[in-house]
């Protein structure tokens, strides 16, 4: 499928933050997945690690980023490289909401901190 509509994602809610799930295997993808994530005011973020490199451009709002050893605020416009393995947390810390679409490679998974947990992301798939 080459035309993606909004009626067309699927959508799942993970930790406070909506995915709504464009690019896929699930829509004919075969290489890469695209999502579109959002942030509801004051939602924390959950240290991850992922399997494959991620690049996340915020939309709307603004967004509280760690990678590694590094902390930033994201707003609007920005873009933001994650590398695979890297501690990773977005967080929103505001009273406003905000999103980003988010690409990386089919397959990626994701490591939960503290726990271990594995997943695999069903919009990554």
């Amino acid at each position: 499928m080459t035309h993606l509509t909004s009626e067309s994602a699927h959508e799942f809610e993970v930790h406070g933050v909506m995915f709504r799930s464009f690019v896929s295997t699930a829509a004919g993808a075969t290489q890469l997945a695209g999502w579109c994530a959002e942030f509801s005011p004051m939602t924390p973020g959950v240290p991850h690690r992922m399997s494959r490199e991620e690049v996340l451009y915020v939309l709307d709002g603004a967004v509280d980023v760690e990678v590694g050893e590094e902390r930033f605020v994201a707003a609007a416009g920005d873009c933001v490289v994650v590398p695979p393995e890297t501690r990773f947390r977005i967080s929103n810390n505001s009273e406003a909401s905000a999103r980003a679409w988010v690409t990386t490679t089919l397959g990626m998974t994701a490591t939960i901190e503290p726990t271990e947990e594995q997943m695999n992301p069903p919009w990554a798939q």
